[in-house]
């Protein structure tokens, strides 16, 4: 039990710094994807945090994941850290952001359910239940901020970041049961920075003309949001099952409204503080467990 209760706070401190980063990312990616294109902003970030992880691999002496893990290390190299990441930049550059919000918002609604029929992980009603609240919450905080000013082609280029992050993470679950959080990550992110490589001209020139501070800011995202975030969320992967945890990812818009407060001076709106208090409620729902019932076969009677 003790041993049992220490595994369950890693995993709950691995979400927790998840959620954290990811959710300080938009206010890095606000700042340089003003100076930065989409397709060199997702390059910078992946190839710092490729070499970060791949330092700290060296360090530790971790090896080439086994033949088994590829699949799934590739499928989310492709899908997740570099479709999703490319995908989403561009897209917030044709859609506002509360549109953004709710269209990419589907993006964990689709992994449970690919996750309940490829990874047989099914769709218990409490995850179910909890993925409507929270998705209800992050509709309510992105038209909160939503400024009418989205195209058809920001709209499509968001859905298709919310479907690289499913097929990212669903591929990603099985790679986990053959390699190491650390393996997971690095190769996946390496594989990621070589499908961006088409972008590196446009980086070499947004890094000439940025501002230090831009690129400062994308060394962060690399450091931080990629290198450190990814790695915890494949730590917290590799000990819950697919549905759950991407349900927890709806507690970034109620920490962006919070950051963006204390941070931006941006004063939230009582529809999204709704909106982030929905989200969270949500995933405490998609997180909790049935009342306990029954398990063991009563006692048959004496005698």
């Amino acid at each position: 039990m003790t041993r049992r209760s220490e595994v369950d706070w890693k995993t709950l401190a691995a979400v927790v710094v998840t959620m954290v980063l990811w959710a300080s990312a938009f206010v890095g990616i606000r700042y340089a994807g003003a100076h930065y294109e989409p397709g060199s902003l997702a390059l910078g970030r992946l190839l710092v945090g490729a070499l970060a992880l791949g330092a700290v691999a060296v360090v530790k002496g971790v090896t080439a994941p086994p033949r088994a893990a590829w699949p799934g290390i590739a499928g989310s190299g492709v899908f997740w850290f570099a479709l999703y990441t490319v995908a989403l930049n561009w897209g917030e550059r044709h859609a506002d952001a509360g549109t953004a919000a709710v269209v990419v918002g589907v993006g964990p609604v689709l992994a449970a359910i690919l996750a309940g029929v490829v990874l047989k992980e099914g769709l218990p009603a409490r995850l179910v239940a909890g993925l409507a609240i929270a998705f209800t919450g992050a509709v309510a905080a992105g038209l909160a901020g939503g400024h009418g000013s989205s195209t058809t082609s920001g709209v499509l280029l968001c859905l298709l970041a919310a479907a690289g992050y499913a097929v990212g993470v669903v591929v990603q679950k099985p790679a986990l049961a053959h390699a190491s959080a650390l393996q997971a990550t690095t190769f996946g992110c390496a594989i990621g920075a070589v499908a961006c490589l088409p972008f590196a001209g446009r980086l070499v020139d947004d890094v000439v003309a940025a501002p230090a501070s831009a690129t400062i800011s994308v060394v962060y995202l690399g450091l931080l949001p990629t290198a450190l975030a990814f790695y915890t969320w494949a730590y917290a992967l590799s000990r819950t099952t697919t549905g759950k945890l991407g349900a927890t990812t709806y507690a970034v818009p109620a920490i962006v409204v919070l950051l963006s407060w204390l941070l931006l001076d941006e004063v939230p709106g009582p529809v999204a503080v709704l909106g982030g208090a929905l989200c969270l409620v949500g995933v405490a729902v998609s997180r909790t467990k049935p009342a306990a019932r029954e398990r063991e076969p009563a006692a048959p009677p004496a005698g």
